[in-house]
């Protein structure tokens, strides 16, 4: 399958062995009818939660409390 072009996009999704919600921002490449193709080797070892057009400014995501915080006085 060949992909026509790349598209910016951030991907939502947890990895096998943590529970902290995670993201990640970069271009992939798309088809011609537009669907984003996540590679293989991108997707081993994670759930993929959602897959968002463009930059996301995530400002809280599940898991943040869950782990050490060491700004808290």
């Amino acid at each position: 399958m060949s992909s026509s072009s790349s598209e910016l996009v951030t991907v939502i999704y947890y990895c096998d062995n943590s529970i902290e919600l995670m993201f990640h921002v970069g271009h992939f490449d798309k088809t011609a009818s537009g669907r984003v193709i996540l590679p293989d080797g991108f997707k081993k070892n994670k759930s993929i939660v959602a897959v968002c057009r463009g930059e996301v400014d995530i400002l809280n995501k599940i898991g943040d409390r869950i782990l050490p915080n060491e700004n808290i006085a």
